[in-house]
């Protein structure tokens, strides 16, 4: 009887925490994260296009997002999409290459540096290739990165 019981409180909770947060990836060239659900809210960061975030709920066309480092804000809806995969760099520097591999050459991207947003192509191992807003391409080591 506790086992039957168990299931289903596990299979609601897991369903729960499943659909608490989800991906959202900048479209705009610029955004403003607000502190709350509007345009008269004080901005809290601009972010640039390919800015991963975090969906934390939803009021009318704003986002709660959380970004990189833990931080919660506000962002208007048409400026971001759940259709791609975006990272950002979380190290003070990473190199970006022209394969996935050390030795590969570092590209004349290099280094991107902590902050800067990209947009996920493909995962090959543990690098993972992406574009700059100026749709330049390279590969990048999965672990200097958060992706979302």
């Amino acid at each position: 009887m506790k086992m039957v019981l168990l299931i289903p409180i596990f299979l609601i909770s897991a369903a729960f925490s499943a659909s608490a947060a989800f991906a959202l990836c900048v479209t705009a060239d610029t955004a403003n994260l607000r502190s709350g659900p509007g345009t008269n809210y004080d901005v809290s960061w601009q972010v640039f296009k390919y800015m991963p975030l975090k969906m934390a709920s939803q009021k009318g066309d704003w986002y709660r997002v959380q970004d990189i480092d833990g931080e919660t804000h506000w962002i208007y809806k048409p400026l971001v999409t759940d259709n791609i995969s975006c990272a950002v760099v979380k190290v003070d520097e990473a190199n970006i290459r022209s394969g996935p591999g050390e030795q590969y050459n570092k590209t004349s991207m290099s280094p991107l540096f902590m902050y800067e947003s990209l947009k996920v192509i493909e995962k090959k191992g543990s690098w993972v290739k992406v574009m700059l807003e100026n749709e330049e391409t390279g590969w990048v080591l999965d672990n200097l990165l958060w992706i979302q």
